[in-house]
């Protein structure tokens, strides 16, 4: 072993070591790495940056951004909200969920899946009366398999893709990886949906430990003009409200609230309905029955001057501006360009306009105003901003352009007509363009530490190839598998990435495995192709841990779950993986 291959090795044992601990940050660990084996000569210093421009660190930046665009436009909503259904059983449900989960990872990142899923789920789970953590770890595993499915559903794939195109001068192509990924995730689908759930330990009293503890608001929706409800009856609306948890209090016509909830009426073009929501299922609501706010032509107005709109939410103390007046008595409109869309008052009902209701200390509002003029209404309204919970406004009329422009730069990326950074590159600059994702918002939806780890882990990577590091310990493996038949050398391969990928980064440990899997196949003569097509799969698929993987780490709390939970549905999972992808692997991809 050269010195360059004894220090590699050291350094990546020690921040292998540094992740297992958990102390500091992953993508601190990984970029102080790169700078020490800079210093140490190991990665020469025109190369220290070049993986923050490699194709793979850009990929998973611009599908992050893609993924929000599609949950502006509502295109998500549009998918879950005639398929979710609290009254199913849960076996049924998680197969519901599971399934879309996975549908939808297959074409966006599976981090982004799950966190658009997430809250679906874990609203289902509260209005069917039982704990989130029953149903959000299948979806954590469904939104896993799902994505192992095609090149963009997982980072790992994208920089498999990359490392085939270094080495073999062609990458692999979008669905190149579906034969195989589609084989894993059908199975363990059916696992986790038949078998899985039975295995999670129930703990009832972590139910709700993420829901908000603020009262909902009671809010104002507007009829547009040549709206499909004319003629309808209020009450035919409760459906569409009681999927989106809102509760119809009943109608205002003419600036006058009818008697009681007015379910019989036949509802006119600038009615106004009263309703009482949180902010996610007001703005779930609207978009499903394109509703307008309460003052459409001052959203119309700030739509047009601004770069996007935001929500805000704003306690009223006893000497802000607006206690004891309405919004329109201190020109909120008028002067701020803002609209007052709810107010929470606990335990009293409103009986005029929002905008003529006399607001008083202790409420709660929510207000619409221009992006990024948040902090300036709440500083002129004398009010205390809560702190930000990440709300949103669908732009539900652009939800066909979204899934438009995002499906044929798939198309293309699929053909080969266009490459596929160039591809999302263009989807995501549409989606400002059109103002589907505002300008402004485009750089919080990447995940930030995500892509410093990519950026500082390839080129350690590359070092550790450029030293002959990777055909060490391929040599290493093809002597331990010496005399195997080729089903059980790649067995060992996959079992040795699950359990790095288990206690790592699903990324690090691809750009680790990959080359390895490489020198495996060079070693036995072989096609390198099934050998990453394993790699790619074990990467992916880690389910014994919260660590392992991105998605588990986010349902460990809201499910109220433990450590040890995981392993109890992903030992067998991961054992039916293996089991169904080594003969798909030798079917599609012959040695």
């Amino acid at each position: 072993m050269t010195l360059d291959q004894t220090l590699l090795f050291s350094l990546f044992a020690a921040v292998f070591g540094l992740l297992l601990w958990g102390k500091f940050r992953y993508d601190l660990v990984a970029f102080g790495a790169l700078m020490v084996a800079v210093v140490l000569g190991l990665v020469e210093t025109k190369d220290a940056f070049a993986g923050f421009g490699h194709p793979a660190t850009l990929v998973v930046a611009l599908v992050l951004i893609v993924s929000a665009g599609l949950v502006k436009s509502g295109a998500v909503h549009l998918i879950t909200r005639t398929l979710v259904d609290q009254s199913r059983s849960l076996g049924a449900h998680i197969v519901m969920m599971g399934s879309v989960g996975a549908v939808l990872s297959a074409f966006m990142n599976n981090v982004a899946a799950l966190a658009l899923l997430m809250p679906v789920d874990i609203q289902t789970a509260r209005k069917a009366g039982r704990a989130p953590g029953q149903s959000l770890m299948p979806l954590s595993f469904a939104t896993i398999l799902g994505g192992m499915a095609t090149l963009i559903g997982t980072p790992p794939n994208i920089i498999i893709a990359s490392i085939r195109h270094d080495t073999l001068g062609e990458p692999f192509k979008m669905f190149d990886f579906a034969p195989v990924g589609l084989a894993a995730a059908a199975a363990g689908l059916a696992f986790v949906a038949l078998v899985g759930w039975r295995l999670i330990p129930d703990r009832s009293g972590a139910a709700g430990a993420t829901e908000s503890q603020l009262s909902p608001y009671v809010a104002e929706l507007t009829v547009p003009e040549e709206s499909e409800l004319i003629g309808q009856r209020l009450g035919g609306l409760d459906p569409e409200a009681e999927k989106a948890d809102v509760a119809i209090l009943g109608l205002m016509r003419s600036g006058q609230r009818r008697y009681g909830r007015s379910a019989g009426a036949i509802l006119q073009a600038g009615d106004t309905i009263v309703l009482e929501a949180t902010p996610e299922a007001l703005d779930e609501f609207r978009s499903t029955l394109k509703l307008d706010f309460s003052d459409a032509a001052r959203e119309e107005k700030l739509k047009a001057a601004g770069d996007g709109l935001e929500l805000i939410e704003v306690v009223v103390p006893e000497h802000s501006r607006i206690a004891g007046r309405s919004a329109q008595a201190v020109g909120l409109a008028w002067r701020q360009s803002a609209v007052l869309l709810g107010i929470a008052r606990q335990g009293q009902r409103l009986k005029k306009h929002l905008r003529q209701t006399e607001v008083a200390p202790g409420d709660i509002l929510l207000i619409l105003c221009p992006r990024d003029r948040g902090t300036e209404v709440a500083d002129w309204l004398g009010c205390l901003p809560l702190a930000a919970r990440g709300l949103s406004v669908t732009a539900n009329d652009k939800t066909w352009w979204a899934i438009g422009l995002f499906a044929a730069a798939v198309t293309a990326a699929s053909f080969g007509l266009v490459y596929l950074p160039i591809a999302l590159g263009l989807v995501a600059i549409s989606y400002v363009l059109l103002k589907i994702l505002p300008v402004a918002e485009i750089y919080d939806h990447v995940e930030w530490p995500v892509i410093v780890l990519l950026g500082s882990m390839i080129p350690l990577g590359q070092a550790l190839e450029k030293s002959g590091g990777t055909e060490l310990l391929a040599t290493a493996l093809v002597d331990l598998t010496q005399g195997l038949p080729a089903w059980a050398i790649l067995t060992v391969l996959m079992v040795v990435t699950m359990t790095l990928s288990d206690v790592l980064n699903n990324t690090a440990t691809a750009i680790v495995a990959a080359p390895v899997g490489i020198s495996m196949a060079n070693a036995l003569d072989v096609s390198p192709d099934p050998f990453l097509m394993a790699v790619a799969v074990a990467a992916s698929a880690a389910f014994l841990t919260p660590i392992g993987h991105k998605n588990n780490t986010l349902v460990l709390g809201p499910g109220g779950y433990r450590f040890g939970d995981y392993w109890r549905m992903g030992l067998p999972l991961e054992i039916l993986v293996i089991t169904v992808s080594i003969p798909a692997i030798l079917l599609f991809w012959p040695l």
